[in-house]
């Protein structure tokens, strides 16, 4: 039991300390003179209109709220007996959890994306809070109103979680993984051999386009395929410019 309550709070924290180890890693490229490697020329970040502090305490707020519902979630499942229908699967239960737990966060993500988008009143006391980042960079991914926080990444994540039927452990590394793919999209950063551009189609540059004014109602997927965007016909392609030194 004490066992099974460490992996939960495990499961809850870690995923939070792997957004800001993950986010300064970025953050420590981007000081270095990589400009080439950038989506948008170093200046550009002026145009964002909302502080770097303010972003920080947006996405703590955010990720407290995570944290009790994470552990609320895996305290229910332990508690409703589901912990010993959860024994570790073979390979091949692991892999078939971890592709549904992907394709209901992608479905839950794109349609409530989607809709906060479409709906004036979401959009405008909402979701227009994330967009106040117009060139994004790898700590704001969480940056959302928390209604949005909760609706979108937390509640989404809650789903893929039952859905999938993972236990704690396995949802430690699923969620960790989705925390990194969120980050990693919105770098602001397009680095050659990077292993998430060669695995999916929704990327830095895919996303990026999400975030300007001309592609504000496309490329609603997230966190990992595009799927959606080409099914319902709000798929954008990008087009990487090289840049001069």
């Amino acid at each position: 039991m004490e066992l099974a309550r460490s992996e939960e709070t495990l499961g809850a924290l870690l995923p939070i300390a792997v957004y800001w180890t993950y986010s300064a890693l970025y953050v420590l490229l981007g000081s270095l003179s990589l400009d080439k490697y950038r989506l948008h020329p170093r200046g550009d970040e002026a145009k964002n209109i909302v502080s770097r502090a303010t972003v920080v305490k947006g996405v703590l707020i955010q990720q407290a709220f995570q944290v009790v519902v994470a552990l609320g979630l895996f305290t229910f499942v332990r508690n409703d007996g589901q912990a010993t229908k959860r024994a570790q699967p073979s390979v091949i239960g692991a892999v078939g959890q971890w592709v549904v737990a992907m394709g209901v966060l992608d479905t839950w993500q794109y349609f409530m994306h989607r809709y906060v988008h479409v709906n004036k009143f979401l959009y405008k006391h909402v979701h227009s809070k994330h967009h106040t980042l117009v060139v994004p960079y790898s700590f704001g991914a969480l940056y959302n109103h928390p209604l949005e926080g909760l609706i979108l990444d937390t509640v989404g994540g809650a789903l893929s979680f039952l859905a999938s039927g993972m236990s704690a452990r396995d949802g430690i590394f699923f969620f960790s993984s989705a925390t990194i793919k969120t980050v990693d999209d919105h770098c602001g950063l397009w680095l050659p051999g990077n292993p998430l551009h060669a695995l999916f189609g929704n990327n830095s540059a895919y996303h990026d386009i999400h975030h300007q004014l001309y592609g504000s109602k496309c490329n609603f997927s997230q966190p990992f395929f595009v799927a959606w965007d080409r099914i319902m016909g709000t798929y954008m392609p990008y087009t990487l410019e090289k840049r001069k030194d």
